[in-house]
């Protein structure tokens, strides 16, 4: 049995608007790191940044979204060697950019139905 099954049709537009918006903060997160491409940003100043469009969005729920791209292969993590920070650093304190895979989702050269532009 499907879980979607259990849903009244009431709640059924609660879920397509939650995925939806998982869409939209992907795409913009994809956005955000094309702005500065090839330089990388903090997942901190990521979350802060998208704070302005959807203010309702959480450090847990994010990081799995960062967590989702990297495993796509449209983030690649940056390690910056010379500042000492080690490898093991907590998500926030963690930098990202693009992969060539992410610039070409986020010029809409390819399209993913798990991201939304």
């Amino acid at each position: 049995m499907d879980p979607s099954d259990a849903l009244t049709p009431a709640d059924r537009p609660d879920r397509a608007a939650s995925t939806r918006l998982i869409k939209q903060i992907r795409g913009e997160t994809l956005v955000a790191l094309k702005l500065v491409y090839p330089a990388a940003l903090q997942a901190d100043a990521l979350l802060r940044s998208l704070l302005a469009l959807f203010p309702q969005l959480e450090w847990d729920h994010y990081r799995k979204d960062l967590a989702y791209l990297l495993e796509k292969g449209y983030l690649r993590q940056v390690w910056a060697d010379q500042s000492g920070a080690p490898r093991h650093a907590r998500w926030r304190q963690r930098w990202f950019r693009l992969t060539s895979a992410g610039v070409e989702v986020a010029d809409r050269c390819i399209a993913d139905p798990a991201v939304e532009l």
